[in-house]
C-alpha cells in the first residue's frame, strides 16, 4: 500500500507542489523581497525573558489524568516564576486554556524584571474566540510597560498576499525571496477590531538562519524600534532563535515518558482496564 502512495508521490510531485505555490508564486515572492529590509544586528545587552507553557493528558475509565506546566526564565538561566497544575478530571477539560492563563500570570512578574519578554508562539492564538475571557488581561499585561512581543518559528498566518490569491501562509513566501539578516516592512493587522491592532514582521538574526514571526501590540511601531529590538535578540540567539525561548521550551516540556511517570507515582498503572494508559 505505501509503495503505491510513494509511487504517487513522484508521479504527481510537481502537480501537487504547484497548488502550493499557486498561480501567481513568482509574483508573491517578487513582492516579499520588495517587502525586506536587510539589517545585520549588532550586539545589544538586554535581560530577556523567554517564557513557554506545556501541558499533556491521557484518558483513564472515563476522566482524564492531566498536567499543565508554564515557565519565564531569562537567558542566563535564572528563573523568574514558574507554575505547575496537575489532577484527574473529566475528560475535555481545556487544559490548554489553563495553559494560556499560567503564561499571563508569570508574565505579570517577568514584565516587571525584564527588558524583553517573549511569549512563544502568536499573539492571534490568544484573541482566538477560545481565549476571549483572557483578552482584557493580556492587553494589561501587554501595555503595563510595553515590552512583550511574541515570537514563533512557524506561522499558519496568511494576510499579507491575499490579493495575489496565496496558497500558503506568508513565511512560506519569505523563506524563498529572502536569505540575509533583516525584516519585512511592518503589517498592521486589525482582524479583533483598532483597539487590538496586532503589528508583526518576519526576521532573520543571521545569514541563512531560519525566518522567526515577531508580533508585537498596538500600530504605533517603527522601524529603527524594530531594529534595536532585533539588536538584543541577537545578543542571545542561538541559530537564529533566542536562547531564553529555548530555555523555556526545555524547562517546561511534558512529554509523553514524563506523563507515564506520573501514571505510575498515581498507581493507576496498577488499576483494572488502565493499561491503554502506556500504550
Amino acid at each position: 500500500m505505501l509503495n503505491t502512495v510513494y509511487k504517487e508521490a513522484i508521479k504527481n510531485r510537481e502537480k501537487i507542489l504547484s497548488v502550493l505555490k499557486g498561480p501567481k508564486f513568482e509574483q508573491i515572492v517578487e513582492r516579499a523581497g520588495q517587502n525586506w529590509v536587510e539589517y545585520a544586528p549588532k550586539k545589544q545587552d538586554a535581560v530577556l525573558c523567554g517564557i513557554d507553557s506545556s501541558f499533556n493528558s491521557t484518558k483513564f475509565q472515563g476522566m482524564e489524568l492531566w498536567v499543565v506546566t508554564a515557565v519565564a526564565i531569562q537567558s542566563d538561566g535564572t528563573v523568574v516564576d514558574d507554575l505547575h497544575r496537575q489532577g484527574l478530571g473529566r475528560v475535555g477539560l481545556d487544559i490548554s486554556k489553563m495553559a494560556s492563563e499560567m503564561e499571563v500570570d508569570i508574565c505579570k512578574k517577568a514584565v516587571e524584571v525584564s527588558d524583553i519578554v517573549m511569549m512563544d508562539g502568536s499573539l492571534y492564538s490568544q484573541f482566538m474566540t477560545r481565549q476571549a475571557g483572557l483578552t482584557p488581561e493580556i492587553v494589561r499585561v501587554m501595555t503595563h510597560k510595553n515590552n512583550v512581543i511574541f515570537i514563533a518559528k512557524t506561522s499558519n498566518t496568511n494576510v499579507q498576499f491575499k490579493d495575489l490569491g496565496s496558497q500558503a501562509g506568508d513565511i512560506f513566501y519569505y523563506n524563498h525571496a529572502t536569505k540575509t539578516p533583516g525584516f519585512s516592512k511592518i503589517f498592521v493587522d486589525s482582524e479583533f477590531g483598532r483597539d487590538k491592532q496586532i503589528s508583526s514582521i518576519y526576521a532573520r538574526l543571521s545569514d541563512s538562519t531560519p525566518l522567526i514571526k515577531i508580533e508585537l501590540f498596538g500600530n504605533n511601531h517603527t522601524e529603527d524600534e524594530i531594529k534595536l529590538l532585533l539588536d538584543r535578540l541577537y545578543k542571545t540567539s542561538v541559530g537564529g532563535y533566542p536562547y531564553a525561548l529555548k530555555l523555556a521550551h526545555n524547562n517546561c516540556k511534558i512529554s509523553s515518558a514524563d506523563l507515564a511517570k506520573l501514571v505510575s507515582l498515581y498507581g493507576i498503572s496498577n488499576e483494572i482496564g488502565s493499561r491503554e494508559v502506556l500504550e
